[in-house]
């Protein structure tokens, strides 16, 4: 067996890039605004029943203000592709799929009332995690890139992002967790 120089190993060791790979930082920018796009609209269509399946006025109405900015940003990104010249398409976000069926699974083994809300918020916390991490993973992208105005509109989008991550945890915090506790300690005294 001939010996391999390191220059082949390596080469064995780096994938090759298919032809509709991602080539540089405009082409990840748009894989990254086509996966957003698409996490959003299914969002939009996910909310909804998310609201369905809460007890707590307060979480409904905190959800009803995401579906109108999920609504809002799905507007904003279809703005990002026009001023980019990037022709507006979803591609299949499968972190985005992985969330939602999770989430679908959590609220069908939860007890209606608080428990189940605190699954809701504990769903939507990871759901709003992945959109904060994307958006400001494009934000940086459009910024190198020299899209300003693209740019401009991700950083609202990502501000609103932090903030209803931020209603949620508050409301986790100061209303549903607790609740929630004191439901688990009457079934569980051990606590």
């Amino acid at each position: 067996m001939a010996p391999t120089s390191r220059k082949q190993e390596a080469s064995k060791a780096t994938p090759k890039g298919k032809v509709n790979a991602a080539h540089g930082l405009r082409d990840l920018f748009e894989v990254g605004l086509k996966d957003i796009y698409y996490a959003e609209q299914i969002r939009s269509l996910n909310l909804p029943k998310m609201m369905k399946n809460a007890s707590t006025p307060e979480l409904v109405k905190t959800l009803k203000n995401h579906l109108t900015e999920t609504n809002e940003h799905v507007s904003r990104l279809e703005k990002i592709f026009e001023v980019t010249g990037i022709k507006p398409s979803a591609k299949k976000c499968d972190a985005m799929e992985g969330i939602l069926k999770e989430s679908d699974a959590l609220i069908s083994k939860t007890d209606v009332g608080v428990v189940r809300d605190a699954s809701i918020i504990a769903s939507e916390q990871k759901a709003k995690h992945y959109e904060i991490a994307t958006y400001g993973t494009l934000h940086a992208f459009a910024k190198t890139l020299g899209e300003t105005k693209a740019a401009n509109l991700l950083a609202i989008s990502l501000e609103q992002e932090k903030k209803a991550d931020a209603a949620l945890t508050g409301i986790a915090i100061t209303s549903i967790n607790p609740k929630a506790f004191k439901a688990d300690s009457i079934i569980n005294p051990r606590f």
